[in-house]
């Protein structure tokens, strides 16, 4: 499933299954070390999600608010799972529309950007785990 290389001999490891993987990584990092390196994955991942629903959004733009009010939390911990969040905050409060745009309305069933979520996030989830992933081996060296 993934491809981790150890630091100390640099001999590259095959790990298949999560459980695996996980093993591995607490082998070689401290809880607090792992936890940094899980942090910093979210988060550039995040990044990478939030620049994918910005080209989303560009499509079907008018003022700009929405893409302005797109925040993404720290990392956290949601029944044990490192989790961030994407959302919308700002003095625009474009989170009170956003579910318009993504699902339409009676009146509106197909607005310019319906789906526009759902597609940044299907289009950014192999960017998400590659970057995660890269995120790993950039501190096994």
């Amino acid at each position: 499933m993934a491809l981790i290389g150890s630091s100390k001999d640099l001999i590259n490891v095959k790990i298949k299954g999560i459980d695996e993987v996980n093993k591995l990584l607490d082998s070689l990092f401290s809880k607090k070390e792992m936890r940094k390196i899980v942090d910093k994955g979210l988060i550039e991942g995040a990044k990478e999600i939030k620049a994918e629903l910005i080209n989303q959004f560009e499509s079907f733009k008018d003022t700009g608010h929405s893409i302005n009010e797109i925040t993404i939390s720290k990392p956290m911990t949601i029944n044990g799972v490192p989790t961030i969040s994407i959302y919308w905050s700002g003095p625009k409060n474009r989170y009170t529309i956003i579910h318009l745009n993504e699902f339409g309305t009676i009146k509106n069933p197909n607005p310019r950007g319906k789906g526009a979520i759902e597609r940044a996030l299907s289009i950014g989830q192999e960017k998400y785990v590659e970057t995660v992933s890269r995120e790993i081996r950039r501190s096994l060296k």
